[in-house]
């Protein structure tokens, strides 16, 4: 099957020192930055981690029930030292409860092909960073 690609790109607008807002081709937007009431760029690739992964469980698992509790906590290590800042050991802990029955016993039933498809086929993000894909920084001219 031959590549299917499809662009994507956001813009960012600086509102002040430490403070940028992202607008999405849709017309979306979120403020983030440095700051207090502010989330940071990696909280949000750990936000992004979560939602993707989160995003592909819960479309595998609600067609069956309607969960009762669908909570995902991302954890990492942010490494700081001479060859400069990463993050080490992500971790997204999925912790979801589904109703008592057949349908609620279905949808539990699907939570472990669920991580490993979103994991392993489905999540742009997190696929991406394990793939370790490079990044450009360029200065228009």
């Amino acid at each position: 099957m031959p590549d299917e690609i499809l662009p994507k790109s956001i813009n960012m607008t600086r509102e002040s020192e430490g403070v940028y807002t992202v607008t999405t081709a849709s017309g979306a937007t979120l403020t983030f930055g440095r700051g207090e009431g502010l989330v940071s760029p990696v909280e949000l690739m750990l936000a992004a981690i979560a939602g993707c992964s989160s995003i592909d469980v819960d479309m595998m698992t609600s067609r069956r029930a309607e969960p009762a509790r669908f909570d995902v906590t991302v954890t990492a290590e942010q490494v700081k030292n001479e060859t400069g800042n990463i993050l080490r050991d992500i971790q997204a802990v999925f912790d979801l409860a589904f109703p008592e029955g057949d349908d609620g016993d279905k949808a539990r039933a699907r939570v472990t092909t669920a991580l490993h498809a979103s994991h392993e086929r489905f999540c742009t993000v997190s696929r991406t960073i394990e793939a370790g894909v490079p990044v450009s920084l360029v200065e228009k001219v």
